[in-house]
Formats: C-alpha cells, structure tokens, sequence
C-alpha cells in the first residue's frame, strides 16, 4: 500500500513539473470544442398527434365469432408500415422534397435520412399516437408530418374493405394449398406405413429394443432354472433301476427293444430337433448352425443306443414277463420329461428372444432413421391437418370480419392536434455538451501532463534513483527554499489557479448567455 502511494505521489509530483503545458492543452481543447457545439445546427421537432378510435356497437356482439385487431397489432402496423419506403416516397413528393434531388443516390439518402428522423410513438391504452420529426428548417419538418398524416388516415380509411378482401382471398389460395398438402402427407404416410410394415410401433426402436434384451435376459434366466431343475432329475432317474428283478430271474440278457426310452437323451434331441426347426425357418440346411445341429443330433442318437446296449436290466424288462415296473421310476422318468419339454420350450423362447434382440440390434443404424422419418411425416401430417382446419376456421372469421366492417367501421382515425412546430430548438442539448467539453478539457489537460511526466521523466527521491540505476546511493543534497522562491511559487499557483478558475468562469458565462438567449437546447 506504501509502495502505491508512492507511486502516486511520483506521478503527480511528475505531472505538476508540466503544469502550464496541462493549462494549455485544456484551454485549447475547450475553446475547440465550445466552438464545435455553437457550429451544431439548431433541430426543430415537429409534431401531430392522431386518435384512433377502435371502439364500436358490433364488437362486444362478434366477440369470438370475428376477428377483431388489438391495440398493440395496430402500434406495430403503425409502426412498420407507416415509415415504409413507398410511403417516404409518396411523402417527399407531397412536402415538395424531390424539387432538390438530382440523382438516384440522392434520393435513396433523403429516404434513409427521413426514416431516421421520423418517429411514430404510440399509447396502448389511449390508442392516441404521435408522428414527429427533427429537422434544421422548420417548414420542411411540419410539410413532412403534414404529409405522413394524411398518408395515414388516408390508408386507415381507404385500406379496409381492401385489406378484408385480400385477406379472404389469401386464406382461400392457403385452404388450397393446405388441403394439398394434407392428400399428399396422407399418401406419404400410408405408402411408408405399408414400406416398413413390420418395423413400425408404438414404441421408438431403444424401447422395444430394451424390452426385447429384458425379455430375453428373464428367458435365459428361467431357462437356467429348468435346466437346473431338469440336471436334478436326471440325477435321480440314473440313479434309480427302471425295473423290479425277482432273486431268481437271472436270465441272459436279451436284445434290447428299440423303443426303449433314456430320457435325459430324448430330451436333448427333441430340444435340438426343434431347434433344428427354428434354424431352417432362417437359414438354409448349408448354414454353419444347421450342420451343426445335426451333427449334435446324430451323436446323441448313437449315444442312445450305445446306453441301450449296456443296459442288461433294461433288456431284462423286455426279454422276462416276470419283470416288474418301478413306480418311483417311471414318475422321475414323466417328470423328466415334463422338465425337459419346459426346458426345451424356454430354450426355444431364448432363442426367439435372442433373435429379436439380433434383429433389432443389426437396424441399430437404419432404425432410428426410419423412425426419424416416420415422426417427421407424422410431424407434416399432422401439422398440415391442424393449419387447414384452423385455416377453415379463419375463412368462416375473416368473412364475418368483412361483413362487419361493411355495417359499421372497426376503427376512425381523428387528428388530434394539427402538425405544428416547436418555437424553440429541441436540439443539440448544448448546456450538457459545454459541460462535457469542459469536464474533457480538464481530462485532456491531465492527460497531457502525464503523457509529458512519462515522456520526459525526473527523479524525485533517492529511492526512485536507486530503483533505476540500481546503485547504491550514499546521500542527497537538500534545496533550502528562500523567502524568494517561495513568493515565485506562490505567485505560479496562483497564476495557475488563475486560469483554471478563467477558464471554468468562461464557461460558466457561456451556459448563462445560452439559457438567457433560450439556446440551450
């Protein structure tokens, strides 16, 4: 904080070394400026004001059947319409305007001046709006409001039952074309519809694909429970005998029916024939799935009957008439079966899931975009659908609206108060111009000092010298200030004081003659 304050006290100490030159620079910049704001043309405003009368019988009795326009409808037609190119044009014609143009380019900036210039206020509440212009003549300013004025109530009064008809005419060319574009939305849809018959729901494509991979996640996971069921009762068909020998039916073993039954092999194959079946539903018996299925089948087959070979009890069963069933056995055995017709059936379903989710996965890309499409023709359907009955609607309102405006008016537009023109300048606001040069004489005199304290820098304690030059310094040598020298320097302040204080009193005289003379803008 020390080191700021003193490199402050640096900087004003160097600016006040160049105190005269600040002096200089801030009286020629307020003299400068002071005659530039006097060299401003004066700006006189003219000004009109009209009421529009929007109020009528019929109204409160269409409300709802006719369109009637609002308050701020009418301020923005006001304002956009009104200070339009052909009207700027109708307008210099009018106030005489075009006696001074010569050329095209000529013309195309007196446009742009005037639609800078003219202004057009208006009150929502009171429907009372304001046309003024600025401008260094007069005259010119009210022939120009006078003529804007006309211009619009004019094409308040005449535009009407024009604006009505080409409105019905507008809806009816819509209606048309609207009603075209619904037959051809309407086929769109349909033909897609009928393209991607099989593809399309209700759902979008990572909903039913989310469904899908749940319905095949709980599919595997029942078929991992059949499947444990079924391994259990296995375990006890195998080991449980088929049959009940006597002690004494101790014959040799006979060849073996070829209709006996090994369950947990069954099982296997019917699971795998029809799986088999759901294979060639999708691919062709060369598919690498298929051959492999078959091969899976045939070697369970001789499984079979390698097992009915060395079963010697079986073949017991067949061979001896004494042989009894077991019935522990024979109820493993239709409950294995059941367990493996289920857990043939759930693996079917797994792969059905399976091969949904497949699908489903293999239109990842094109999906979405199918369904992209499908939602923006249901989008133009729909959208074309809603702008034409809203479009019969307004035809229906937009012919009431013109039947009413034939009984009675929807609005009269009355002339308030007549252009006139303000007897004194509204512009340049003078008095804050001075005040603004002045405040930047000041600035620009305090720059000056300080640009000069840089350019042409002294040292004003040991401590900057020993910043700089980075010696060491032993000592200084102190200036004794004679009774001399401090009257000089009183003297300089004052002069400088002196003409500081002339130069804000001139100032100050200045801004008084412009508010007794009524110039001050």
């Amino acid at each position: 904080m020390e080191d700021l304050i003193r490199r402050a006290l640096t900087y004003l100490r160097g600016m006040w070394l160049h105190r005269w030159w600040g002096v200089v620079v801030a009286w020629l910049v307020a003299i400068v400026g002071a005659v530039g704001v006097m060299l401003i043309p004066d700006k006189y405003e003219a000004s009109a004001r009209v009421f529009v009368d929007t109020q009528s019988v019929l109204k409160p009795l269409m409300a709802g059947l006719a369109a009637q326009p609002n308050v701020e409808q009418q301020i923005t037609m006001l304002s956009r319409t009104l200070i339009s190119r052909p009207n700027l044009e109708k307008v210099i014609r009018m106030a005489d305007l075009d006696l001074e143009i010569k050329s095209r380019e000529q013309r195309d900036l007196l446009i742009d001046t005037l639609a800078a210039r003219l202004a057009v206020k208006g009150t929502g509440r009171d429907n009372l709006y304001t046309i003024s212009m600025r401008d260094d003549k007069p005259q010119k300013a009210q022939r120009i409001v006078q003529a804007l004025v006309s211009i619009f109530v004019e094409s308040g009064i005449g535009d009407k039952r024009k604006d009505s008809d080409t409105a019905r005419k507008f809806i009816e060319e819509q209606i048309r074309g609207y009603e075209a574009r619904l037959v051809d939305a309407e086929e769109k849809l349909k033909a897609f519809k009928l393209k991607y018959l099989g593809t399309l729901g209700d759902k979008d494509y990572f909903t039913r694909l989310g469904e899908a991979q749940s319905a095949f996640n709980q599919a595997k996971l029942e078929l991992q429970e059949a499947e444990t069921s079924r391994d259990s009762l296995k375990r006890q068909v195998v080991g449980e005998d088929p049959v009940l020998l006597p002690d004494n039916s101790a014959t040799p073993a006979a060849p073996v029916a070829a209709n006996v039954a090994i369950p947990e092999i069954d099982g296997r194959i019917e699971a795998l024939r029809k799986q088999l079946d759901a294979l060639l539903q999708r691919y062709t018996d060369e598919h690498p799935d298929v051959i492999g299925t078959k091969r899976v089948i045939a070697d369970l087959e001789q499984q079979k009957k390698e097992r009915i070979a060395a079963m010697p009890k079986a073949s017991a069963a067949v061979s001896s008439p004494s042989v009894l069933t077991n019935p522990v056995y024979q109820q493993l055995r239709v409950s294995l079966a059941d367990a493996e017709a289920r857990t043939a059936s759930l693996r079917a379903r797994v792969a059905e899931f399976d091969a949904r989710v497949q699908a489903l996965k293999s239109r990842a890309r094109q999906q979405p975009e199918i369904e992209a499409e499908f939602t923006q023709l249901n989008r133009d359907y729909d959208v074309n659908k809603r702008n034409y009955e809203l479009l019969v609607a307004r035809r229906e309102s937009a012919t009431l609206s013109g039947e009413m405006d034939a009984t009675a008016g929807v609005a009269e537009f009355r002339l308030i108060d007549p252009p006139r023109v303000s007897p004194k300048p509204v512009a340049p606001k003078r008095l804050l111009l001075l005040l603004g040069v002045l405040a930047g004489a000041l600035a620009a005199g305090a720059g000056a000092t300080f640009v000069l304290s840089q350019v042409r820098p002294v040292f004003h304690d040991l401590s900057g010298l020993r910043e700089v030059t980075g010696l060491p310094v032993l000592g200084g040598v102190s200036m004794l200030m004679t009774e001399e020298r401090l009257r000089q320097r009183r003297r300089g302040l004052f002069r400088l004081l002196s003409a500081l204080a002339l130069l804000v009193g001139a100032y100050g005289s200045g801004l008084a003659l412009l508010v007794l003379t009524g110039r001050m803008g």
